[in-house]
């Protein structure tokens, strides 16, 4: 989500006003996740998505209307079989859908977007609220876990500090409030910057991972190699805590240049707390490092922590291939520890 935001700040001009759109099923059940935000200018142009179909092409009209009346409201849509397809439903005969007015003018709104955009710098968790009463939005706020909720009196932490979870859930306060994951602080160290690393690193910046590449090569530790990347180390693969500190959400994706290096990592963060430790390889070459790492004392517990060979069985062979296996495989273990049903 953060990324949204990232994109709409660029994007405003000064005094520039807009509609922020978000869907709301009939049932009031949380908003969706990933996609489920547009926001809409005064001439009709838009960034994000709702989901497509005919409820998108409506609610960007209803999002202009919106604009000339300088106000918030919400619309309720019934869907066909095929509409409800389009935006992701399986159930229910009509979805809500809310516009958020934004006021060009209202400078409280750029600075808590400029505080969003800081809080993913310094990689706090946060969450976005919204506090809607009588079907439209009348309050937003951001709760990070450092110095609490900001920009926001509709209601005080102590009611919203129930609700921060790792996935979006919707408030019993009054008014009702939206608490959806903003930045969820972690990132993944991919070490090694090969071929592989330089396909995979854009891909999965693009669906939400921060990431850090590590390497030991300076040809292979310039940021240009890496679009989307959070930023480069060049360091010594040996005695990783005195450069980086790895913590127990970040992931861990290994594919450096030799079998020795691989080792070298493995040794130390096999001993940490970690989300993910995925390594790139041939099973032969797992088998050989798996026997030196008990011969090294680590348990057969945490060496089963590893995923490899890495990324999902999809028979992937050229690197491009493989960074969408290595992404897929990261993609659901981050909905599995945020709970996902689906």
């Amino acid at each position: 989500m953060i990324h949204f935001f990232k994109k709409l700040r660029q994007r405003l001009e000064p005094g520039q006003s807009f509609v922020l759109v978000n869907v709301v099923d009939s049932a009031g059940s949380t908003p969706r996740g990933s996609g489920a935000k547009m926001a809409v200018f005064a001439d009709g142009s838009y960034m994000g998505t709702i989901g497509g179909g005919n409820v998108e092409y409506l609610s960007i009209q209803q999002a202009v209307q919106a604009i000339k009346e300088k106000k918030s409201m919400s619309k309720g849509f019934n869907l066909t079989k095929n509409q409800k397809a389009d935006i992701g439903m399986i159930c229910g005969g009509n979805v809500e859908v809310s516009f958020q007015y934004i006021d060009g003018e209202n400078t409280a709104y750029l600075e808590m977007l400029d505080h969003m955009l800081k809080l993913y710098e310094d990689d706090v968790d946060a969450w976005l609220i919204t506090a809607m009463r009588d079907g439209a939005v009348c309050d937003t706020g951001v709760y990070d876990k450092e110095s609490g909720l900001h920009f926001m009196t509709a209601v005080s932490e102590e009611q919203i500090r129930p609700y921060l979870k790792n996935k979006s859930v919707q408030t019993e306060t009054d008014p009702m409030c939206f608490v959806e994951p903003l930045v969820q602080s972690g990132c993944v160290y991919v070490f090694g910057g090969g071929h592989v690393a330089q396909e995979l690193v854009p891909v999965i910046s693009h669906v939400g991972f921060r990431v850090v590449v590590f390497e030991d090569r300076e040809n292979f530790a310039k940021p240009e190699l890496f679009p989307g990347v959070h930023h480069t180390v060049l360091g010594s693969f040996k005695e990783l805590s005195e450069q980086i500190t790895i913590r127990e959400n970040d992931y861990i994706v290994i594919m450096t240049r030799g079998h020795q290096s691989d080792y070298e990592i493995l040794r130390q963060v096999l001993c940490m707390q970690t989300a993910y430790v995925g390594v790139i390889g041939s099973r032969h070459k797992i088998a050989a490092t798996t026997k030196r790492l008990l011969d090294d004392g680590i348990s057969e517990q945490d060496i089963a922590r590893m995923h490899t060979p890495i990324g999902l069985p999809i028979k992937g062979e050229t690197p491009a291939e493989i960074a969408i296996s290595i992404a897929a495989e990261m993609i659901l273990c981050r909905a599995e520890r945020n709970g996902s049903q689906k």
